[in-house]
């Protein structure tokens, strides 16, 4: 009989097919849609391509979820993209991936919410602002907006801890509340349209070139444009990611053959239909200039000051404060499961692999925790967030492609749900996937090497625990 009392052996699964929809777009939906429509207008310079960049972003997106509910079937436990990745190539190519998640891809997009979070709790509270100044040491400065996103992403770190039950709670309430907020401020929008607004926005919609703050044009060559395009969708693939976080908390999922892959693409439909809605509403209120040029980007904002007048802005701090939230717990909760899954395979700290009385992996929370407030008070998560795109993109093609490596190696497992248009969509996206990553490497190559070193940075990492793990072997 065991005497380990204050641990559980196993997960629980309480994770239903409504939870795990919303957990896909709770995690998807932070405060990039409120954003990063603005630095697109500014690099396509039109109405129409906008849109498309959305609309290639939310293609790409559904695609990839549909593919990934093969996967998800086949291998229905924690740690998901991290397990198919080690299944179909070799655990090398799986810790890359969960390094760079442990490193920046989770971490830093749990700090970059939750400094967004903080700057629209400053239009409410003035005194969080992250103009101001708590500490500073030299050139180093501490803001009241820093140590706010710090203290959310502990507050919800701890509520994490208490088991799957209760980050479940948080992650249904917030995300119905901001699905909610979200369709009404598009409903809004469109019943206060500005015809005339619309029109000038959409007559020249289909000439795409570079939009200058003062009003003036570049054009493109027709190559540049494609690197336009690109650099364009660095923002709208960082709005639209995170949507595979379903797949880390399979083990703790009702059902998991079936509701992964329902609920990837239930989710993912769910949140780029009201990614394509939120554009098109903004070019029937706001000039294509004025979206470029929206105040600090925030384009949301502006639209919402035509639709409700002064109020508006308070609706849509409230609204980003509510959607930050709610994200945040949901790349919480699951980012831990990916570290447990690791230590299992001994490609991690050990005591990661263990669960609380609770259930849930503490200590991969909390080291989640300190990484990512430590990436808040270096005030350089999004610029890593920018530079780690291309990996991003890099393991969802290797991802993707790994349903054909084991329809090869593994015809024998269950496949309870098969990709849906195998092969021709998840070639394409492959295929899509390859052309952005080698877009960015010709024409934002900044974009490109900082994240490739940071997954390069593994390799030692991984061939140092791998001898850890083989002396321990000797002497036990």
């Amino acid at each position: 009989m065991s005497t380990e009392t204050n641990e559980a052996t196993s997960m629980k699964r309480e994770i239903g097919l409504l939870d795990a929809t919303l957990l896909v777009a709770g995690s998807m939906i932070g405060s990039g849609i409120f954003i990063v429509s603005a630095d697109i207008t500014r690099n396509v310079g039109s109405a129409g391509w906008l849109i498309v960049v959305w609309l290639i972003t939310g293609f790409m997106t559904l695609t990839a979820a549909l593919s990934y509910g093969e996967l998800s079937g086949m291998y229905p436990k924690a740690g998901g993209q991290y397990v198919y990745l080690k299944e179909a190539y070799n655990p090398l190519v799986g810790f890359l991936y969960g390094w760079s998640f442990f490193a920046v891809i989770q971490t830093g997009t749990i700090a970059a919410v939750g400094v967004a979070f903080s700057k629209f709790l400053a239009y409410l509270v003035p005194q969080v602002s992250e103009d101001l100044v708590v500490f500073s040491l030299g050139s180093f400065k501490i803001s009241p907006a820093q140590l706010v996103s710090i203290a959310i992403i502990v507050l919800l770190t701890y509520i994490n801890t208490k088991g799957v039950k209760s980050g479940k709670m948080i992650q249904t309430t917030f995300t119905l509340t901001k699905l909610a907020s979200l369709f009404g401020l598009i409903i809004f929008g469109f019943i206060m349209m500005k015809p005339e607004v619309w029109h000038a926005n959409w007559s020249d919609a289909w000439n795409i070139h570079k939009l200058n703050t003062d009003g003036s044009f570049t054009a493109y060559t027709s190559v540049a444009a494609l690197g336009a395009i690109a650099g364009s969708m660095v923002g709208s693939i960082f709005s639209s990611d995170a949507w595979n976080n379903v797949t880390f908390v399979a083990g703790e999922m009702e059902n998991p053959k079936r509701n992964i892959g329902l609920s990837l693409f239930l989710g993912t439909l769910i949140v780029t239909i009201i990614y394509v809605s939120a554009n098109l509403m903004y070019t029937a209120v706001l000039p294509l200039h004025d979206i470029a040029t929206a105040d600090k980007d925030r384009v949301a904002v502006a639209a919402s000051h035509v639709i409700f007048g002064n109020v508006g802005t308070i609706i849509i701090a409230l609204m980003i404060m509510v959607s930050t939230f709610g994200c945040n717990n949901g790349l919480i909760l699951a980012g831990a499961r990916v570290y447990y899954s690791m230590a299992k395979d001994g490609l991690f700290f050990k005591k990661t692999g263990d669960l609380n009385k609770f259930a849930v992996p503490e200590f991969g929370l909390w080291i989640q925790c300190i990484v990512a407030s430590l990436l808040c008070l270096s005030g350089k998560y999004g610029d890593l967030l920018d530079m780690i795109s291309f990996v991003v993109v890099i393991f969802y093609v290797l991802t993707i492609f790994s349903i054909f490596i084991l329809r090869k190696k593994r015809p024998d497992i269950e496949r309870p749900y098969k990709a849906f248009g195998y092969p021709v969509l998840p070639i394409l996206y492959i295929l899509m996937g390859l052309a952005f990553c080698g877009l960015l490497i010709v024409y934002k190559p900044q974009y490109t090497w900082p994240g490739l070193i940071i997954v390069l940075i593994g390799l030692p990492i991984y061939y140092l625990m791998k001898v850890n793990v083989k002396e321990k072997q000797l002497t036990e």
